[in-house]
């Protein structure tokens, strides 16, 4: 069937022979690590090689390393990171749009130089969501501002940076989540404004709609479809490949999250129907996955735009790491 149409998780430090066998059936896309994948830098490289020695290829492996709150890998192994929307405006007190956008750069390619030591490929960020003073503070300070030209600003030098270090990057959550206002790991936000409110939140996505990958958003915009979340409504993925012009892999926000309603199967056909590329499942539950593997291969269009993206990968170009952390340091103090 070709490589499977959604990207997994696992239960644990490392693969036992159970879950080994069953990725080597269903041959998912890729993989995501979590906190509970998370030990040592030695067993992350280790757990990384069993992941794509299970399918037999060198598979993408994705976390979520935003720094700030969400971050996967903490110290004291590896380094910590102020939220995102606190280390911009700690430089933009100081009027300079050049600075905050070089520190960006320079915590792209520090945490890609922490995930590509360890086996990590593809990481989750930036996130291109405006904020706003009702943004749900589980998402505010991961932004990069109120102002779309900055966060695009902001968000194009995390992904270079990230590039530069030799990883990828996912962009989310498409085409807007700054508006929400409840969180979507436990409830499904709505926005209610008009699609002219929109197009602002969708115009940090529209500037970097060239990066490979992007993530749809769990939240409900009344003025393009009232009844269903954006990660399941054909009018909000048309949207994002028409009006945001992105041609990218579309992967969705992690599956099990409770904004979503049905069966995690339900709700993973749903968000493929619509138009996304892949289903996202981070939990690593055996059971669950066993049903996803249902869905069967990536259609023709996303094998193309996941060939795309995986092409892009090539190796961390030099740095010197030490200078890196002590320019950041200076910028953000």
């Amino acid at each position: 069937m070709g490589q499977g149409a959604y990207i997994f998780g696992c239960e644990g430090l490392s693969l036992d022979k159970r879950e080994a066998a069953f990725f080597r059936e269903s041959d998912p896309w890729g993989f995501i690590l979590f906190a509970r994948n998370v030990d040592t830098p030695e067993q992350m490289y280790r757990l990384t090689s069993e992941l794509r020695e299970a399918v037999g290829r060198d598979a993408p492996v994705l976390i979520d390393q935003e720094g700030g709150r969400v971050q996967r890998m903490r110290a004291p192994t590896w380094r910590e990171f102020l939220p995102p929307l606190d280390q911009i405006e700690a430089v933009l007190r100081r009027g300079d749009e050049e600075a905050a956008a070089r520190s960006m750069w320079l915590r792209g390619r520090l945490i890609a130089d922490d995930l590509a030591r360890v086996g990590v490929d593809v990481n989750c960020a930036p996130t291109l969501d405006v904020a706003r003073d009702d943004t749900h503070p589980f998402l505010r300070n991961r932004c990069y501002g109120s102002d779309p030209e900055i966060v695009a600003l902001m968000g194009r030098a995390v992904a270079d940076g990230q590039a530069e270090g030799g990883v990828l990057s996912v962009m989310k959550h498409m085409p807007g989540h700054g508006r929400g206002t409840v969180d979507s790991h436990l409830g499904l936000p709505r926005v209610e404004v008009d699609l002219d409110e929109l197009l602002g939140d969708f115009a940090p996505f529209k500037a970097l709609n060239d990066l490979p990958m992007g993530m749809s958003a769990h939240i409900v915009l009344d003025a393009v479809e009232p009844e269903t979340p954006a990660t399941q409504s054909d009018k909000c993925i048309a949207l994002i490949r028409t009006e945001i012009g992105f041609d990218g892999l579309l992967m969705t926000d992690d599956i099990s999250m409770e904004a979503l309603s049905g069966s995690v199967f339900e709700r993973a056909t749903r968000s493929i129907a619509a138009g996304c590329d892949l289903v996202l499942h981070c939990n690593g539950d055996m059971a669950e996955m066993a049903h996803l593997a249902k869905l069967g291969g990536l259609t023709t269009a996303a094998q193309v735009r996941a060939d795309r993206a995986v092409a892009l990968r090539k190796p961390a170009e030099g740095i010197d790491i030490r200078e890196a952390e002590a320019e950041l340091k200076s910028l953000v103090d």
